[in-house]
């Protein structure tokens, strides 16, 4: 590989970070919103090193006539080639946000970073639109037992459950990027479950514990499901 191709695949990898990150909503399935300025200048940089670099090389390749005649030049290592890969993937297969396969292999509760007592009273008429994580912490955590009769909605992807009559309403939170990603779960009774990744909004009302302790183990609060909606993913699959 010669420089001339080496920074043609350094200007594209900048191109395909600006892509992206500039001109689409992609990058939102790796990484927090906040990332999105980063990854602008990340790429914009890679893409004018790059043109900088093939006008330098190619300047250079011309006036070394007598090595190309004697076939002398130096390419770079071949392992540069594995720069095209972060490329190809992006413009031609897109990895999606993680589904209901990840999920559904990490069965590790979430962190609790809750203050007991410090959600705020449910007010109004009808469904609470309320993120998955909001859910999980008044469910644990809220002395107060607000969501004792109250309907809520929740928007999430399906992930199939092990025991029969119920399933999983899910959210991914992630931290930082995808790779420090776990699922906030809540179980729904009541509803035929639709296909597993299948992104719904699910209205129904929780289903109190009834032990007074956090049995050991990972359990997940439950919801009685009225009713449910098919829905489009989001721009932003993460919590």
């Amino acid at each position: 590989m010669n420089r001339v191709t080496q920074n043609l695949i350094l200007t594209l990898l900048g191109c395909a970070v600006l892509r992206i990150s500039a001109f689409s909503t992609t990058y939102l399935n790796y990484v927090k919103p906040g990332f999105r300025p980063f990854l602008i200048g990340a790429g914009t940089v890679l893409v004018v090193l790059g043109v900088i670099g093939v006008f330098q090389a190619y300047r250079l390749e011309k006036g070394a006539a007598e090595r190309e005649t004697h076939g002398h030049a130096h390419g770079g290592p071949r392992v540069a080639w594995l720069m095209c890969l972060p490329v190809f993937a992006i413009f031609l297969i897109a990895p999606p946000a993680l589904g209901s396969f990840a999920a559904s292999r990490d069965d590790t509760p979430p962190p609790r970073d809750q203050t007991l007592n410090s959600f705020t009273p449910l007010t109004g008429a009808g469904p609470v639109d309320m993120p998955i994580g909001e859910f999980i912490g008044r469910a644990w955590d809220d002395d107060k037992k607000s969501l004792t009769g109250r309907e809520v909605r929740l928007t999430g992807f399906v992930v199939p459950a092990k025991r029969k009559g119920q399933w999983y309403v899910t959210r991914m939170q992630i931290a930082c990027c995808a790779a420090d990603a776990f699922p906030l779960k809540v179980s729904v009774r009541g509803l035929e479950m639709p296909p597993a990744d299948t992104w719904v909004e699910v209205t129904g009302t929780w289903i109190p514990q009834t032990f007074g302790k956090m049995p050991n183990g990972v359990i997940y609060p439950r919801l009685t499901g009225k009713s449910l909606t098919r829905v489009t993913p989001p721009d932003e699959p993460y919590e």
